[in-house]
């Protein structure tokens, strides 16, 4: 089937889901967040869909490949999504997430940001390396969760459209 065909037959949006995910407290949040936006939209979750480092080496895979096989599983990821969403919280953001968004932004991808958490570094606000990159910062989950409901119901207009 050819992409044309493919994405007009593509009933729900793709979010790339980025933020940290080193503590168990971190990968249960993102897991748990994940699975509330999956009533809308499908999510690409580094941790679940692009595999841990830490894992792979310990299941006894080289580290150059390990590297090789995250990068490229989330690279392509990236390219799929509709949208970008980064966890900001903490008092700086997760170098790996940043590098995403960085690519995102690149790639055209609408990119948006989830900061539950008032730390920040900068005494005025977010860096704006990252704050400008973002078309909107939601404050807590359930305005994450509002936005990807209207996402959800806009592909689905878009998609009963293009059906007529």
């Amino acid at each position: 089937m050819n992409g044309k065909i493919r994405d007009n037959l593509k009933e729900r949006r793709n979010i790339y889901l980025a933020g940290p995910l080193f503590s168990e407290a971190e990968r249960t949040f993102n897991t748990k967040l994940k699975g509330l936006l999956e009533q809308y939209v499908d999510v690409y979750l580094p941790q679940e869909d692009g595999g841990l480092l830490v894992e792979m080496i310990s299941n006894g895979i080289p580290l150059e490949l390990a590297n090789q096989e995250v990068f490229h599983s989330d690279m392509r990821a990236l390219q799929d999504c509709d949208a970008f969403v980064i966890i900001l919280d903490g008092r700086v953001v997760d170098e790996g997430a940043v590098f995403e968004l960085g690519c995102a932004y690149t790639l055209g991808k609408p990119c948006y940001g989830l900061k539950t958490d008032p730390r920040q570094l900068l005494q005025c606000g977010d860096n704006p390396m990252i704050r400008v990159a973002l078309l909107e910062i939601f404050s807590d989950v359930a305005q994450l969760i509002s936005w990807t409901k209207t996402l959800a119901n806009e592909c689905l207009s878009t998609h009963i459209a293009s059906s007529a």
